[in-house]
């Protein structure tokens, strides 16, 4: 029969309760109570406990040795340790443990290493969709798979929590066992001083030290008062360590599935741990947070819906009138007419417009009209078009279909089976891939696709793309969502002399408030009288009076042509720099939306870096911003002084310097990846 080895992760050290290990139980040192547990196991063949290579932990291998295997490595980095250790005793199957919970049964080890060993998963846990209490944690996995993880690992996260990388990773296949009842809201790790005096209780309740996990529960269920108390003391220490943003994330992730509604604004995508998360007011470029901290946006403002600033005065006053004379009633609003003759007026090419408040809303109804109209379901499309059943489809066929348009690797559950194959993808600027994809598949009836995002079109792509459409009767749809009113009052394939059958409009058209427009020609709109488009708060009044008075601010000012400028300047700004410090960077996206990125393996934990640093002088910051009327060069000039410094040690890291010695937070994780 297959086994496995165990390897126990332990070191004396710990920051809140030192030499928790070693405190004796029943006049014994618990983590040699926990080695007594294990040896009873059916699948565990060896045990080896990886400790650190520091002095301090001399006292620990002396009281292991002989009875057990010690490997000796790096105390910080626990992924090393775990590594070295396997791969010097020429282990095959791993079970990792952590000395910290004593009171592991070795049946559920055997029940859950079963499933592992039938070799049908690379990794198995009970950590995720977590059934179990804290303390009974387990994990398996092949030296393959930590092999991997040693290799890709590049975050200082990932190198002490040993399987970060595994459990985020794509690459494995993955199994996590739960419990028919679940538990996991008991404490029975080892960590504090609360901890160890309940851990004490358990053990002393038994005469006995080879009880099981069910004996635990049902001693829980007969003292709950013992364990809550623990819970309560340890869950109230750790809230009070947060600030209260943190603590808010937290209430947020318990009570809303994912923690929030957008990808883009997860603290994650930012600096795990230490985003500021949430905030009290904004005005201009400023946000204050519900510390009260007042911080500088050079970063995503709203995700680009901002191009007048936060809480634009003229804006919001118009809002709080409509606000005041009713925003809903069983009348219709008649600023949505004025709405849709303003932004016809913006586009001769169009002759009906239908609004919606999302841009995965309007990216849906476009696609129902389109295919109403030509009697086609199937769709070739190019970028990133929100998160409906239509697109995500597109990963059905296989899951690397999305990976340069959105996230790579994401997942298709509950998207419906039947689309499959009703979406193609095609690359931005690759006008014979997409004629080869037409010509393959006859049956496609629609082009959708973001006029630019990243790179330029080349080689009159977009013409190219408008013809091919004109003579194969497909409609042309433009995602001008976030485009839009960026380079040009409108849409900015005005700019490019293209012009589409299908456009949405959205982000910007309403300054910070719900607002988006599908546009297009009257023969296909007309389609909509054939099928079913409608929703109650798409007729609300604040979305089209926002929207009228952002657009009468937006061509007094200007404003596409400021924000256009700026972004150059601040292109200009980060090449300048980058050559100052000899850093290779690509910068790309349009002017007013400028994003770039380091050539390097270690990319993303700059990023982090620079994330990191400029939050410390109170400015958001990542790699990308989005422009507005309210940045300029003089408060610009802060964050360019910050970025010089931040520049000059990345370079030092270039050439060899740790850059995970100055992150205090683990790498952050990319959301969007666009392929245009």
């Amino acid at each position: 029969m297959a086994r496995v080895t165990a390897i126990i992760q332990a070191r004396i050290g710990s920051k809140r309760l030192r030499g928790k290990i070693l405190k004796k139980i029943k006049g014994k040192p618990n983590i040699l109570l926990l080695l007594d547990r294990l040896t009873k196991s059916k699948l565990i063949k060896e045990i080896i406990i990886a400790i650190p290579n520091t002095k301090e932990n001399d006292k620990l291998e002396r009281l292991l040795k002989p009875k057990y295997k010690v490997f000796r490595g790096s105390e910080d980095n626990v992924l090393k340790r775990y590594f070295f250790c396997a791969k010097k005793y020429s282990i095959k199957n791993i079970l990792r443990i952590t000395s910290d919970c004593p009171l592991i049964d070795h049946r559920i080890i055997d029940k859950i290493g079963k499933i592992y060993l039938s070799g049908n998963y690379d990794y198995v846990s009970n950590i995720e969709n977590r059934s179990f209490p804290d303390g009974m944690d387990m994990e398996f996995f092949s030296f393959k798979t930590l092999k991997k993880a040693y290799l890709n690992s590049l975050s200082n996260c990932d190198k002490e929590h040993v399987t970060k990388y595994i459990l985020r990773s794509d690459k494995f296949k993955k199994y996590n066992y739960s419990d028919k009842i679940n538990y996991s809201n008991l404490r029975i790790t080892l960590d504090r001083i609360e901890d160890f005096n309940l851990i004490n209780k358990i053990f002393y309740n038994f005469k006995n030290n080879d009880f099981s996990y069910m004996d635990i529960i049902n001693f829980y269920k007969k003292n709950k008062k013992i364990f809550h108390s623990n819970i309560e003391h340890t869950n109230k220490k750790e809230h009070n360590d947060l600030g209260i943003e943190q603590q808010t994330w937290q209430r947020a992730k318990k009570y809303i599935s994912g923690g929030n509604m957008l990808f883009s604004k997860r603290p994650d995508v930012f600096l795990p741990n230490n985003w500021p998360s949430y905030y009290k007011k904004a005005k201009g470029c400023k946000i204050q947070s519900l510390s009260k901290k007042q911080y500088f946006d050079f970063s995503i403002m709203g995700i680009g819906t901002n191009i007048l600033g936060y809480a634009n005065k003229e804006v919001d006053s118009a809002v709080n009138k409509a606000v005041q004379e009713g925003n809903m009633s069983t009348l219709n609003c008649p600023e949505e007419v004025q709405l849709a003759e303003r932004l016809i007026k913006l586009h001769p090419w169009a002759n009906q417009v239908r609004f919606a408040r999302s841009g995965g809303e309007a990216n849906a109804i476009s696609i129902r009209i389109a295919r109403a109209y030509t009697g086609k379901s199937k769709i070739a499309f190019c970028g990133y078009h929100g998160w409906h059943d239509w697109y995500l489809a597109a990963n059905l066929e296989t899951n690397k279909n999305l990976n340069e348009h959105l996230l790579p690797g994401l997942k298709t559950a509950g998207v419906n089976k039947n689309l499959k194959g009703s979406i193609y993808p095609f690359k931005y600027n690759d006008f014979n891939g997409l004629k080869k994809l037409i010509k393959k598949n006859k049956d496609i009836g629609i082009i959708k696709m973001e006029v630019i995002r990243n790179d330029q079109p080349k080689n009159n792509f977009l013409k190219k793309v408008r013809k091919l459409a004109s003579e194969k009767n497909i409609v042309l749809i433009f995602d001008e969502c976030t485009s839009g009113f960026r380079q040009t009052f409108g849409g900015i394939h005005k700019i490019y002399k293209v012009e589409p059958d299908i456009m949405m409009l959205g982000k910007a058209l309403g300054n910070g408030y719900a607002i988006t427009a599908v546009l297009g020609k009257k023969q296909i709109m007309e389609s909509i009288k054939k099928t079913f488009i409608s929703s109650t708060f798409w007729t609300e009044r604040i979305g089209s009076v926002a929207a009228l008075k952002t657009l009468e601010i937006m061509e007094r000012t200007k404003s596409w042509e400021y924000i256009t400028n700026l972004g150059k300047f601040i292109k200009r700004k980060w090449k300048s720099l980058a050559k100052k410090h000899k850093l290779n960077i690509k910068i790309t996206g349009i002017d007013a939306l400028c994003t770039f990125t380091f050539k390097s393996r270690y990319h993303q934990v700059y990023k982090t870096f620079i994330t990191q640093e400029m939050l410390k002088k109170r400015i958001l910051a990542t790699t990308t911003i989005y422009v507005s009327i309210s940045h300029n060069k003089k408060i610009l000039k802060k964050y360019l002084n910050v970025l010089d410094k931040l520049f000059s040690i990345i370079s030092r890291c270039e050439k060899g310097d740790d850059i995970y010695r100055y992150l205090i937070s683990e790498t952050s994780t990319t959301n969007f990846s666009r392929l245009n």
